[in-house]
């Protein structure tokens, strides 16, 4: 088990540098103090305080790929594989995902797409954690189904006026802008664009915050726009391209939560191990059963499995290269397997894995949104079969 204690161990993957090494000591020194203490009690108040983007920004969590010009560090896929896999010590997948939201959702699409205008803009305030970003793509009537979206950006003039409603809005209750998918033109995914969309705008509203199983810390808000104007300058990227460049950057959103799940997951064994180590049975610590030893020495095999996997897609993704096939079975494969491991591990601390007390109740509930964000397993599957055309 000692292999899952030392971050040396990661030695073993060569895209990974004494500086990727330095992140990880600092991230995982921010969560242990300043947010796993607290995680308990900001899920229990259903938020977190907005502060916490200052401080993620001091560490220059949220632009470790940015462009220095803007204020970002100008890094690597795997700089951002040490902060996101760090981010496990949080023990709190609700600000895990605020974060990821607005460091390789919103501000990498930002980056590729806008203007020098656009990006002079948005940019640095969001890498210095003043703004807070949202993505706004998902509604009611589809969440899966891009194609389908229905909030309609008409122009008027220089103007774009916006009408419609989004759900499912990381971010959405307190975010100060929005990378906001509309429609623009014809039915289908030909006639939708992205927009970039300042929340102070006269119509905007944000309804109730959603009530979830997990993530309970994290916003999860309903969005209403009623004739909603911005210039038209606002445009992110080419009109009526939206969908592509959104499949673009689902790559990115995907990524990341593969990189999460397997974070987590072997967090998740840290712990039961270390309960398991002190909690007896018949006088013998639990980890010492074979059923126990033999169920993660599995665990181990799948991560490892998994690891490599997605290290794959990463270095692909990290060198510009076409990386749908791996991504998608890198998410897939992630975050099934978190959905075994976090469930057994729970099993292991037996009556207490049932309660808040320790993190690993919390873990459990938050990964179970993992196989249905960023994409169901269902697309995950009908994706890889287009691509191996099954």
């Amino acid at each position: 088990m000692q292999a899952i204690a030392k971050d040396t161990a990661l030695a073993r993957f060569p895209g990974f540098t004494e500086e990727h090494h330095l992140i990880r000591q600092t991230v995982k020194r921010f969560c242990r103090e300043e947010i796993a203490p607290h995680a308990e009690q900001w899920d229990k108040e259903g938020e977190f305080p907005r502060e916490l983007f200052r401080k993620a920004a001091d560490l220059g969590l949220f632009g470790i790929r940015v462009d220095p010009r803007w204020g970002g560090s100008g890094l690597d896929w795997w700089a951002t594989a040490a902060y996101l896999e760090s981010m496990a010590h949080a023990d709190s997948g609700s600000v895990a995902m605020a974060f990821t939201v607005q460091s390789d959702l919103t501000l990498p699409a930002i980056e590729q797409l806008g203007t020098e205008e656009q990006k002079r803009e948005f940019l640095p305030p969001s890498v210095s954690g003043e703004w807070i970003a949202a993505l706004g793509i998902s509604e009611p009537g589809g969440g899966s189904d891009v194609a389908a979206l229905q909030t309609v950006a008409r122009a008027d003039g220089g103007d774009l006026v916006i009408s419609g409603q989004k759900l499912w809005i990381t971010n959405g209750s307190r975010a100060d802008f929005l990378v906001l998918a509309v429609r623009t033109g014809e039915p289908g995914h030909k006639g939708i664009s992205l927009v970039l969309f300042p929340t102070r705008t006269r119509g905007f509203s944000v309804g109730k915050k959603l009530s979830k199983v997990g993530m309970m810390a994290s916003d999860t808000a309903e969005l209403f726009f009623d004739q909603c104007r911005i210039p038209k300058r606002y445009l992110l990227g080419e009109m009526n391209r939206g969908f592509y460049h959104i499949v673009e950057n689902f790559q990115g959103e995907r990524l990341t939560t593969a990189l999460l799940c397997l974070a987590v997951s072997e967090r998740s064994i840290r712990h039961a191990l270390d309960y398991g180590a002190e909690r007896t049975a018949f006088s013998t610590p639990i980890r010492k059963f074979q059923t126990w030893r033999h169920r993660m020495a599995e665990h181990l095999t799948n991560l490892e499995a998994g690891r490599w996997l997605t290290y794959r897609a990463l270095d692909l993704m990290n060198r510009g290269q076409r990386a749908v096939r791996e991504i998608t079975m890198a998410k897939l494969y992630t975050t099934e397997l978190a959905q075994k491991v976090t469930y057994d591990c729970m099993q292991m601390f037996g009556g207490f894995g049932y309660t808040t007390e320790y993190p690993i109740g919390r873990i459990w509930r938050d990964v179970r949104l993992f196989t249905i964000g960023a994409g169901t397993s269902e697309i995950m599957k009908e994706i890889l079969a287009k691509e191996d055309r099954i």
